[in-house]
This record gives structure tokens, sequence and C-alpha cells, in this order.
């Protein structure tokens, strides 16, 4: 099976291509295998470029070098294409979904990639209602609204400025939406069933454990079996949210006495979200858009992820 390792310059903080490129080299020329490299030009273009290159090659390995929202693309490039298997070569920011494997230091070995098997993995197919068209596409590790979904937003906005890291971007931003309380106002349905209506802080529709760069705010999410899990967080006080953080981050809050009470914890397999007032963002897989009504569902085994082993 051909691998090609289809690398995002613009990823993470911008690695050195050449390097990465003559590593990929190397690694294949010592395992005699048929690799080759994919550089793209532009948002988007990782996507085309694994959809229109599975039409006709249908047998291939494509490793997404860069974070998890260029692994987002290859996933939608590749759904429903006959024998593809996918990778993740971590080069982004947060790298959340290989979070979910043992092994997290192998996810960055060329060799280790080439060596991998491929694991059968749950996806999430999302349609959702925007500026008047119906947008159906797939994530596979999180899906964020409200609270940290407008952390994640700012912390964009604040990598940009001089002088300011990835990890202070994201502190500063928690501070900002904090002082703020900027969450939001939704109806979630469940299965068919109401479970929130009105105002509140946030809500994670989870495949994976993490998000925003190791937060485990999912701890007992599983990425194969065939269930989402859905936090939803109530309109509690900035104190209240700010004692719980701690444990929210660590993926410990699911064992703190009366949690229920502010946090409730939910699996299904289908859940519509709709906002009370205009559009919502929603994060996917750590990509930010504006988004109306919008449905979730669960595609159990719906792709191929490749698992790298370690190296001879």
């Amino acid at each position: 099976m051909k691998t090609i390792f289809v690398i995002n310059p613009k990823a993470g903080q911008e690695k050195d291509i050449d390097k990465i490129s003559k590593e990929i080299l190397e690694a294949s020329q010592r395992l005699n295998a048929d690799a080759e490299v994919y550089v793209t030009s532009c948002p988007g273009d990782a996507e085309k470029y694994v959809r229109e290159y599975s039409r006709d090659n249908p047998s291939t390995r494509f490793i997404a070098c860069g974070g998890d929202g260029t692994l987002g693309e290859i996933v939608n490039g590749a759904f429903g294409a006959e024998d593809v298997q996918i990778g993740v070569m971590p080069m982004g920011t947060g790298n959340d979904f290989c979070r979910n494997f043992p092994s997290k230091e192998l996810f960055s070995q060329p060799l280790a990639q080439m060596l991998g098997k491929p694991q059968k993995c749950d996806v999430i197919k999302y349609t959702t209602e925007l500026e008047g068209r119906i947008v159906q596409r797939y994530g596979i590790n999180m899906f964020n609204i409200g609270f940290d979904c407008n952390v994640a937003d700012m912390t964009n906005e604040m990598k940009t400025k001089p002088f300011v890291s990835g990890s202070m971007a994201y502190f500063l931003s928690i501070l900002s939406i904090l002082i703020k309380k900027k969450g939001a106002s939704l109806l979630v349905e469940l299965d068919g069933k109401t479970v929130h209506k009105g105002p509140l802080l946030l809500t994670s529709i989870a495949n994976g454990s993490f998000c925003g760069g190791g937060v485990k705010s999912n701890p007992t999410a599983v990425i194969s079996d065939g269930i989402m899990d859905v936090n939803i967080v109530k309109n509690i006080s900035r104190l209240n949210f700010l004692s719980k953080l701690p444990f929210y981050m660590k993926g410990t809050h699911i064992k703190l006495k009366n949690v229920e009470k502010i946090i409730s914890a939910h699996k299904c397999k289908k859940i519509t979200v709709t906002p009370l007032s205009g559009n919502m963002r929603l994060c996917v897989d750590g990509e930010i858009f504006d988004a109306g009504k919008t449905e979730f569902e669960v595609i159990h085994n719906g792709i191929a992820f490749v698992v790298p082993e370690k190296t001879l």
C-alpha cells in the first residue's frame, strides 16, 4: 500500500518541511516502501487532494502532517473511499486525537507510521444549516459550543500577537472569556429527547476524550464504541467554574461530589443542537465557524485509522 504524507506547511510553528521530507524519504528507503510527500498550498487543499487521488487509487494510506484541522480535512476527503487508510503525524498546536492512544510519541515517527496497522474508528457526521445552505461534513474527535469554543476562537486571535505563545494565548483567552462569561443559549436534544433548553456555559460532543491541546473534558469517551459522549455545563457562576476548571482539564471532574448539579453527562447516537438566538459558533476538531441548527450522528467504524507501531 502506498503511503502519502500530506504536509500542512502552516501547521504549528511552521516546521522545517525539507527536514521532515528527508526523514520520510529515509524511512521509506529503509523499509523499501512506496511513499511520497504532498505539501498543501492553501486551506482545503488537503481535502481536495485526498478526495481526487482516492478516486483512482483506492488502496492508499494518507498521513496528515499537521494539526487536528489537517486531519479533519483528510477525514472529509477520504470518507467513503474504499480501502483508504488515514493517520496523523502531529505538527499542530493541539494534536488532540492522537492523545487517545497510549503511544503518542510514535505518531511523530515516519517509520512507525509506515509500519502502523489500521484500526477501525468512529466518525461523527454533522449536518448544519448555514446561510440558507445545508452543509454535511464529518468530524473525528470533538465538537465544542459555548465557552471552550469561544476560548479556542480567541486563542487563534491571541496567537497572532507578538510575544504570545500558544499556552499563554490559551490562558489569556480563558481569562478574557471568563470575564465576559460568554456561553451560549441552546436547545439540546439527544436521541429525540430534549435534555436542555436555555443558557449554558458550554457543551461538548465527543468521539475522543481530549480537546484544547490536552484538556480531558470527556474522559469516558471511546473512539470505537459507536457512541457519542456529551457534556452540558450549566450556566454556573464564574467562581464555581474556576473552582472546577482544574478538574475538568484533567478529566477528574467526574469524581467530584454532586458534579451532576453543574455538569450533566450523556451518551447517545444522535444529537440535535439548535441555537435559540441567531447562529452559534461551532468548533469542529479545532476549526471554528458559524452554524445554525446542527444534527450529529455517529458512524460506527466509519474509517480506518493508522496506529503507529514501534520501529524495527
